[in-house]
């Protein structure tokens, strides 16, 4: 894999933002869909995810890449760009937050993880399990950066499904408001002070599944 899309990678995953720098804006635009998945006894067993970049990101990420077709990339052919992704994205707790009537639950590590390329765009796809599968009143998952380098929205149609969910369950999401005009007028200072290291909170995409 070209060192050019391994520095992508990390560039897009705000490796550069621990360095001290801070940017109230996003740099890379992430269209998301999220899949709850349930087991036959109606616990709540993990999420998948397909994170669809944005073109700029998807262009300068394959860059040196090798394959057989000009401009076009095989899942095998963007295997090792696919293991990056998803090993970079662990210290970002994968950009997932879950809450089980009000307790906060972790994730083990990606399972079936892989890239497609189509239309000049990457969507990495990947599940993450529940270390504990939980059968919660109220689950909250929450998909967002915390430092807004990534700007997460999810996809217009179809954003969530509940995969085996139990009958009676009702899942509302509450998209983000645009915050864009209030990220330009905190300058970097106020980024930095603490009150605002939060500041993708504000952005935060949040499903809320009610179960009976």
């Amino acid at each position: 894999m070209g060192m050019r899309a391994l520095f992508g990678w990390l560039l897009a995953a705000g490796l550069l933002l621990a360095a001290g720098t801070a940017h109230a804006h996003p740099h890379v635009w992430i269209t998301a869909t999220s899949e709850l998945l349930y087991a036959a006894d109606g616990s709540i067993t993990g999420v998948r995810h397909a994170w669809k970049f944005d073109d700029m990101f998807s262009a300068y990420a394959v860059q040196g890449l090798e394959s057989k077709t000009k401009g076009a990339y095989t899942r095998e052919e963007l295997g090792a760009l696919a293991q990056t992704n998803v090993e970079s994205l662990k210290e970002y707790a994968y950009f997932t937050f879950a809450r089980a009537d009000g307790k906060k639950e972790r994730f083990n590590e990606p399972v079936d993880y892989f890239l497609d390329y189509k239309d000049t765009v990457l969507t990495l796809h990947f599940t993450l399990p529940l270390k504990n599968p939980v059968k919660p009143k109220q689950l909250v998952l929450e998909v967002f950066d915390r430092s807004y380098f990534i700007d997460f929205q999810m996809a217009k149609d179809n954003p969530v499904k509940l995969v085996g969910a139990p009958a009676g369950c009702q899942m509302k999401l509450d998209r983000p408001s645009d915050g864009s005009a209030t990220a330009q007028k905190l300058n970097e200072q106020t980024f930095l002070n603490g009150e605002n290291s939060n500041f993708g909170m504000m952005f935060a995409n949040k499903i809320t599944v009610d179960c009976p």
